[in-house]
């Protein structure tokens, strides 16, 4: 397996991903060495990193399989969500923030129905309260073009939902964006993709770099791998490309 060097593991990372023409999602990173900057040049190491096709790779594919059933027409392939939506004005011209939770979730929801119109796929938004979550659901006949190829519009319209909710509701609101039962089949790849990354850093002892996901999702594998005590895991990155690293607990190694 090919062996990158930086001045940062960041910076190996970077170089390895040029040499295999490859994005952050397709790889694993191993960091074999983080390296030192040394005293005066004295003592300086390299970063130095390793990477193969990453577990999210295969788990993507699974998640294509998963999700045949749902998507019952071809969808064209949308690589942005790039559309001008102006939420609902109130009469007084009242700006959309510190409302209750109702209101708010009445402007995401319009707000949503507006974004699904413009991408051509009309939905009709259904509100559920789950577990601690408000789901949206999005109950439209062109369901691949809101999941969209790997799940990425589904979780960019999670994005956009999220921030939406953040900035209108006075109060903390955690929201989740489903179309059909993509997030319940995505929720038993996640179990699996967590089972799969904690036996690889095991057997290994090196962390696992995941791909970027939104928030819930990060929290339902930490779920799962808080219960194991020889990883351990924490978020990297800026949102929506944040991702979660999965590392040994070095008590156990």
């Amino acid at each position: 397996m090919p062996v990158y060097e930086g001045a940062t593991v960041e910076e190996a990372i970077q170089k390895g991903l040029m040499a295999l023409k490859l994005t952050r999602d397709d790889v694993e990173v191993n960091v074999i060495e983080v390296g030192k900057k040394g005293f005066l040049g004295i003592g300086k190491k390299e970063a130095k990193v390793s990477m193969e096709p990453t577990v999210s790779e295969e788990i993507a594919e699974a998640v294509e399989e998963a999700v045949e059933e749902v998507i019952s027409e071809e969808a064209p392939v949308i690589t942005e969500i790039a559309v001008e939506v102006e939420p609902s004005i109130h009469e007084s011209n009242k700006p959309l923030e510190d409302l209750d939770d109702e209101s708010a979730l009445t402007e995401l929801a319009l707000y949503l129905t507006a974004i699904s119109k413009e991408l051509n796929a009309p939905a009709l938004v259904r509100m559920e309260r789950k577990d601690g979550l408000i789901i949206m659901h999005l109950d439209t006949q062109k369901q691949g073009i809101l999941i969209g190829k790997h799940g990425k519009i589904l979780n960019a319209l999670q994005y956009l939902a999220q921030v939406f909710i953040h900035r209108a509701a006075s109060n903390k609101l955690s929201v989740v964006v489903n179309v059909g039962d993509y997030r319940e089949k995505r929720q038993a790849i996640l179990q699996r993709l967590a089972e799969r990354t904690a036996e690889k850093v095991k057997q290994t002892g090196r962390p696992v770099f995941l791909e970027p996901m939104p928030a819930f999702e990060r929290k339902q594998i930490h779920s799962v791998l808080s219960k194991k005590d020889y990883v351990k895991t924490h978020s990297e990155g800026d949102e929506p490309y944040r991702y979660l690293v999965v590392e040994p607990e070095k008590k156990h190694f």
